[in-house]
């Protein structure tokens, strides 16, 4: 049985929330689950999840707080309440709010202030690693603390992940990820348009992949999420595509990423481009697909389909 932290409540229980509570209700801890959308606590329940009937309900009684949510505003909603008290007003005094959703950094930076207002700690600890590293307990936090409320919560994340970096104080987490996905994204563009490349001049996926894997042009856009199916059995191109991390989300994390090279005036070209791109793919049937089916857009543009 899981020590040092007291009741958890989780909410969140979408494609990554779910596994993440899962394991920690596997490791002992004791976890109230909400979602807003009710077939997501159906499914958490049916796993043995303990599920509540509201956000607030879950938070009643709570030590920490742990939210994954699809964006910042619904971060800030719920944290302020919109209808009636909000996460924050419910919550007992001191409660540590942990938040593992990816939103824009200065979103994350007024969900601390907001947190802290109002007599509690916070962090923000995106993650990396898709549902695969979720289901695993292998994801990596990035994390953005004061040392002493990380080393609080570290027992915790380190059942759901296999590391943790601290990245600095609140928001840094945030500023890391949409950094290492706008990289993600922009490699698996690149990787997609090689593989494409590569057929047209003659060669295998194979042979390709033997190449790229063991050779300068390597990354994980090819040897753990490869865009095309054979080489890595277990990438979403295996299983028509099938998320993984979808198109929608990486469109997302690339509009974050162009939202910070635009307040802070960077001279970015290749992040905005894939930025489009992604955009793009998810406006055209791409939103519920892996992000690595963007090889098809490629592919059917370079074949000359509409």
């Amino acid at each position: 049985m899981a020590t040092g932290t007291g009741t958890i409540a989780f909410l969140g229980l979408g494609h990554m929330g779910l596994p993440m509570a899962k394991n920690l209700v596997a490791a002992g801890y004791s976890v109230q689950a909400f979602d807003v959308v009710p077939a997501a606590v159906e499914a958490a329940a049916a796993t043995g999840i303990p599920t509540v009937d509201s956000a607030n309900d879950a938070v009643a009684g709570a030590s920490v707080v742990l939210t994954m949510f699809p964006g910042g505003q619904q971060l800030l909603d719920a944290y302020r309440g919109v209808d009636g008290p909000g996460l924050l007003a419910v919550a007992h005094p001191d409660t540590l709010f942990l938040d593992c959703s990816t939103i824009n950094v200065d979103d994350a930076r007024e969900a601390a202030r907001l947190a802290l207002d109002a007599g509690h700690r916070s962090v923000d600890a995106p993650v990396s690693g898709g549902v695969v590293g979720a289901e695993a307990g292998t994801l990596t936090f990035m994390i953005g603390a004061l040392p002493e409320d990380l080393e609080s919560v570290r027992p915790l994340l380190e059942v759901m992940g296999g590391k943790l970096v601290h990245c600095g104080d609140h928001g840094a987490g945030q500023a890391a990820k949409v950094c290492n996905n706008m990289i993600l994204g922009v490699s698996m563009i690149a990787a997609s348009e090689a593989f494409v490349l590569g057929e047209k001049l003659g060669l295998t996926h194979q042979a390709l992949y033997d190449v790229v894997s063991t050779a300068s042009g390597q990354c994980w856009a090819v040897t753990t999420n490869c865009p095309v199916p054979g080489p890595v059995p277990t990438s979403p191109a295996n299983r028509d595509y099938q998320p993984g991390f979808a198109g929608a989300l990486m469109a997302k994390d690339l509009g974050l990423a162009l939202k910070a090279i635009e307040s802070t005036g960077v001279a970015a070209e290749l992040g905005p481009m894939a930025a489009a791109m992604y955009e793009r793919f998810r406006d055209e049937g791409g939103a519920g697909r892996d992000f690595s089916g963007i090889i098809t857009d490629i592919r059917d543009r370079s074949n000359g389909a509409d």
